[in-house]
């Protein structure tokens, strides 16, 4: 069955491979088997392949970069589709206006926002998601959020057809967005910014990317934030107000540098990571009271 949809999807041009480990394709570097990995070369062909996995009755799943994702140590029993550098063309749309594909990595996106003088994205700089990973859960950081620029996203239903959704029907708000609960696979985006000039809008980038090397655990591989931050409080510092910096368990553990962040330090596993994301959650409620939600997401 993996093998026929894989032979289909090679057939029109697109890389396939059967079961591709995933810790490859996820920042966080741990993860078992996809049955199968396909990374479609058009629209046109995304549609096709779609449709063959519906007809076929396989269970798939669409990612971008991998940057907020989690898969089990068991593999991901289905088909894998990224969106990657096929998906990844951007074009200034008028003169304040930028239009991407949801592969499009979001650092490659500030850049362009850059050399075309427009200002507004620059909180996104040093995120190292897809732009419709970004548009999915409304990244933000340093102030800024996606619901600040983004107006429209195009994107495939659970039917097969293509729509969109613009302005209040995107339903943005703290890492929401409509696309978290209708199943829709967002293809493209819309993003309305401002003229400015190149030299603060730089400035302002490497100053925002100073601050996230200085204060954030890059060194290893993680998915950045790991919990939402509750109502009222700040996850990082209940994490460290509650002793948890430097808690293990196998290769995780919670960062020594942010306590918001759960690294990989080598050899972890999803289950080391989820076990530890659980204590945290425990001790948190056990000591304050709140419920930390973890960022997270688990390919399903």
């Amino acid at each position: 069955m993996y093998q026929t949809i894989c032979d289909y999807a090679r057939s029109l041009g697109c890389n396939a491979v059967e079961n591709e480990p995933m810790k490859q394709h996820i920042s966080f570097k741990v993860g078992g088997n996809a049955k199968a990995f396909i990374e479609p070369n058009s629209e046109e062909n995304l549609l096709k392949i779609l449709q063959k996995c519906k007809e076929s009755a396989v269970h798939y799943a669409v990612i971008g970069n991998g940057s907020n994702l989690l898969v089990r140590d068991e593999g991901f029993e289905g088909v894998v589709i990224h969106l990657g550098s096929a998906f990844g063309k951007m074009e200034l749309v008028g003169e304040d206006t930028i239009w991407c594909e949801a592969g499009a990595g979001l650092m490659k996106v500030c850049n362009f926002a850059l050399a075309n003088a427009l200002t507004g994205l620059e909180f996104a700089y040093g995120i190292p998601g897809s732009a419709g990973g970004a548009a999915f859960m409304n990244a933000g950081a340093y102030g800024g959020e996606m619901k600040d620029v983004l107006y429209k996203c195009t994107h495939i239903d659970n039917a097969l057809q293509s729509g969109a959704l613009e302005g209040d029907a995107l339903a943005l708000s703290y890492r929401y967005s409509a696309y978290c609960d209708n199943g829709a696979i967002i293809t493209g985006l819309y993003m309305k910014l401002k003229k400015g000039e190149k030299t603060a809008i730089k400035a302002k980038m490497e100053e925002l990317y100073g601050r996230r090397k200085d204060k954030q655990p890059l060194e290893y591989p993680s998915a950045g934030s790991t919990f939402k931050r509750p109502e009222g409080y700040f996850a990082g510092k209940l994490i460290e107000d509650a002793g948890l910096k430097g808690a293990r368990v196998g290769g995780a553990a919670v960062s020594e540098k942010h306590a918001g962040f759960v690294v990989n330090l080598g050899g972890a596993t999803c289950s080391d990571i989820l076990q530890l994301c659980d204590n945290i959650h425990q001790s948190v409620m056990e000591r304050y009271g709140v419920s930390l939600e973890r960022e997270v997401k688990i390919l399903e």
